[in-house]
């Protein structure tokens, strides 16, 4: 494997994004639009934040790739191409449940240790940080 591993919350969003349109669900992404790189109507912001129906019948062109989401969508009648860094995406979730996953800003990859390398001086291996995830109902 190579030194840069990739993340898992694009194939998270892409799972997310299935299950949901499967089962006939919107599928909606909540997006800190203050985050470098990304490209949303700012019109639509609400306290740094924005929603997005990331539903095959609301957009053209979606693309869940590795480093972000894009696609084409009308904002009030405009024609607008969206992009969103995978880091920049807070949460997915289904308009008609509520139910989804909420993702936390993802770590500096500096300072993610190898799990072969061993706790790094000072560490305690008996303290274990909690999950990241957390579950939406």
């Amino acid at each position: 494997m190579g030194t840069e591993a990739i993340l898992q919350q694009p194939y998270l969003l892409r799972a997310m994004h299935e299950w949901m349109t499967d089962n006939g669900h919107t599928p909606y992404l909540i997006v800190d639009a203050t985050e470098a790189g990304v490209q949303v109507p700012a019109e639509h912001v609400r306290d740094g934040k924005i929603t997005l129906n990331v539903s095959y019948a609301a957009v053209r062109g979606l693309e869940l790739g590795n480093d972000g989401v894009s696609f084409e969508a009308r904002f009030a009648g405009q024609p607008f191409r969206v992009y969103v860094p995978v880091a920049a995406v807070r949460g997915i979730y289904a308009r008609e449940t509520g139910r989804g996953m909420i993702f936390s800003p993802e770590e500096n990859p500096d300072d993610v240790q190898d799990p072969g390398a061993g706790p790094a001086s000072g560490d305690d291996t008996s303290a274990r940080r909690g999950s990241h995830l957390k579950v939406v109902k």
